[in-house]
């Protein structure tokens, strides 16, 4: 089961649960544009990064000057979270830039619960075999937006405005979460790659892109972390078997040599005492 965030990083998915539906409802009246990407970025000792990225374009700051100030990023700061930006984009948009260490597996999995939608039901597991010392990563998880822009209001945002903002601008506009954001998921664990189920190999990441259309995509990614030396564990006992086939192929082959040149040496003295006995016998 997926462990719940903890009441600061719920505070913390509010942050982009917001952020998301601002595009939705400016959306509505516009065709501005949001990108965002979450990266997992985890080390061979288990501990790591995540960091996520959302780039607003120059459409979306013109219609909400105040995007970053309505996101009060003070939560997500208090919780951990790195913040950088945002930053002047080349195109007049902006870029912020949130980043978090993780120390373990649960507290993953606790993050990346806390981002929201369109991730869901993450969890994320380390266990290491005591026989062969060889560690399993794993995460676990999917992407989707079953209820469309709906998806991003929680409970308490729909109570306090009384149901989904801007509904009727929404569905009038006719538009889809698709229309107003792309939304990549990318992963990076160490190791050998076992499983990445639905996803592509990009630069040693593997990586997800939602379709954002109320499909369910599946996160699972595994690798197999091997002590150094672990892929040769045979090349000891092979040499040594080598080593004993060559030794007893030497062996044999001298032996043989040795028969071959005795009996050649007896072959040669029999010959030698029959002719001269034949001499012997014309002699006389």
């Amino acid at each position: 089961m997926a462990p719940e965030p903890s009441g600061g990083l719920r505070r913390l998915g509010a942050v982009f649960r917001r952020l998301f539906l601002l595009v939705a409802c400016v959306l509505a009246l516009s065709a501005c544009h949001l990108d965002v990407t979450v990266d997992v970025a985890i080390e061979p000792d288990g501990t790591g990064v995540v960091t996520v990225t959302a780039v607003a374009d120059a459409e979306l700051v013109e219609q909400v000057p105040d995007l970053v100030d309505d996101l009060r990023l003070d939560d997500a700061i208090e919780n951990g979270w790195a913040v950088d930006g945002p930053t002047p984009t080349d195109g007049g948009g902006l870029e912020l830039v949130l980043t978090h260490d993780v120390s373990s597996a649960e507290e993953l999995a606790n993050v990346l619960n806390s981002i929201g939608p369109p991730l869901s039901r993450m969890a994320a597991a380390r266990t290491t075999d005591p026989e062969t010392d060889q560690t399993t990563n794993a995460i676990n998880g999917v992407m989707e937006l079953p209820d469309g822009f709906a998806s991003f209001a929680d409970a308490d945002l729909i109570a306090t405005a009384g149901g989904l903002p801007f509904e009727e601008q929404l569905a009038a506009s006719g538009l889809s979460p698709s229309d107003a954001m792309t939304f990549t998921y990318r992963v990076s664990l160490p190791g050998e790659l076992v499983s990445a189920e639905e996803g592509t190999e990009v630069d040693g990441a593997i990586e997800w892109q939602a379709s954002l259309d109320g499909t369910q995509t599946n996160l699972y990614v595994q690798t197999v972390q091997r002590q150094e030396g672990d892929g040769a564990t045979w090349a000891g006992p092979l040499a040594t078997l080598a080593l004993i086939l060559l030794v007893v192929w030497v062996v044999m082959a001298a032996g043989f040599i040795v028969f071959v040149a005795v009996a050649r040496r007896k072959k040669a003295r029999s010959r030698e005492a029959r002719l001269r006995r034949l001499d012997r016998d014309r002699v006389t």
